[in-house]
């Protein structure tokens, strides 16, 4: 197994652990948290499907070329797995957990496709917010206010991962920290840069 593999295969044990320990009002309120996020991916996922769907389809499913899936190039954060997990079933975290258990270094493409696209329930925010340069190109060329449109979502991305105010990846991440998990996707609380944020948010507010 690579040491990306292990990384992520870590993070989804040691989150479906905790997931599966929860009571049911204590899973309904972490379920409860992520109303807004939600909201925000399917406003993203309507607009791909539908100012996107059909380029997305030619140019990468049907190609096989895929260049947003390839091979290790994602970043998940530790939240990304933590919402996952909390919206998939039991079979969906199983088929996760098998394709980590894949040898490593045999395909270019991320292990986390699949025969039909990608394994996730809610991909992972990074996945969710690309756009190839093709794509980009061919459907904004014709209607640049899509273009504004969609670098309004990817500023509102940061009201939930960028931590310079209180926000829901920085808060998943402490929720485990506090039981005594630790993992290299804890971004939010690993990062130099994004620990950095954090310390320039406190001392504005302080002043």
């Amino acid at each position: 197994m690579s040491s990306y593999n292990q990384e992520q295969s870590d993070a989804l044990d040691m989150v479906r652990r905790y997931v599966a320990g929860l009571g049911e009002a204590e899973k309904a309120d972490l379920v409860g948290s992520l109303d807004d996020y939600r909201l925000f991916r399917q406003s993203v996922e309507d607009f791909l499907q539908t100012h996107f769907g059909s380029v997305c389809h030619q140019a990468c499913y049907q190609s096989r070329l895929s260049a947003c899936c390839s091979r290790e190039g994602i970043v998940t954060f530790f939240a990304d797995v933590v919402i996952n997990a909390l919206l998939s079933t039991t079979r969906e975290i199983d088929r996760l957990a098998k394709a980590l258990q894949g040898p490593g270094g045999v395909s270019t493409k991320c292990v986390y496709l699949g025969r039909n696209g990608c394994l996730w329930r809610l991909k992972p925010v990074v996945c969710a917010l690309f756009l190839c340069d093709r794509a980009e190109s061919e459907v904004f060329r014709e209607q640049p206010a899509l273009r504004r449109q969609w670098e309004a979502f990817r500023e509102h991305k940061k009201r939930f991962t960028w931590p310079d105010r209180p926000v829901l990846f920085d808060d998943l991440e402490a929720i485990f920290i506090a039981e005594g998990y630790t993992s290299p996707l804890m971004y939010l609380h690993n990062s130099p840069g994004l620990i950095r944020v954090k310390q320039k948010a406190k001392k504005i507010d302080v002043a």
